[in-house]
């Protein structure tokens, strides 16, 4: 299996609903590894590595979100393999 890199950046009310956490749950569901974390401008920033098949289901997840949230937009972008060995959620 290749693993990939991608970067997501999450849109919306997307802070205070439980995002971080459940990423990291769905994250881990789907075998990747990487992290979310919470930016100041209100966005959510997830890396997440694995094959491309579990990254592209990350992503349709990641346009829902848990259940308070409000997804307006997600960008994705390819990087380079940073070698994560677990899914974690950064401050």
């Amino acid at each position: 299996m290749t693993i990939e890199h991608r970067t997501y950046q999450v849109h919306g009310r997307v802070q205070g609903v439980f995002y971080r956490q459940s990423t990291r749950t769905e994250a881990q569901r789907l075998g990747l590894t990487g992290f979310a974390r919470n930016n100041p401008n209100g966005t959510v920033t997830i890396e997440a590595e694995g094959s491309a098949e579990a990254l592209d289901a990350l992503e349709a997840w990641c346009h829902q979100g848990p259940p308070a949230a409000r997804v307006d937009k997600v960008e994705a972008a390819p990087g380079k393999v940073q070698g994560y060995t677990v899914f974690e959620v950064r401050h």
